[in-house]
């Protein structure tokens, strides 16, 4: 598996959110607030597309690296 700092993986309900590292971590802390650490800890948020797209676009303008993928693709490599 490569190493990322935050994972993007499809499912049904829209995009899990997973991050991976420790720079993953402290960045998505400047990005949300503290009442969403449990679910970001958990693996349990999902975004929509949109908020994905700016995610990712401002992850990677900061140094980070972010992977989208599908449901299957990550599930077969894990």
């Amino acid at each position: 598996m490569l190493f990322m700092d935050i994972w993007l993986i499809d499912r049904p309900e829209g995009t899990q959110l997973r991050p991976e590292s420790v720079h993953g971590i402290l960045w998505l802390q400047t990005h949300f607030e503290d009442i969403h650490w449990e679910a970001i800890a958990s693996n349990q948020v999902v975004l929509s597309s949109d908020d994905v797209k700016h995610l990712t676009d401002d992850a990677k303008a900061a140094g980070l690296s972010v992977n989208h993928l599908p449901s299957q693709a990550f599930t077969r490599k894990v």
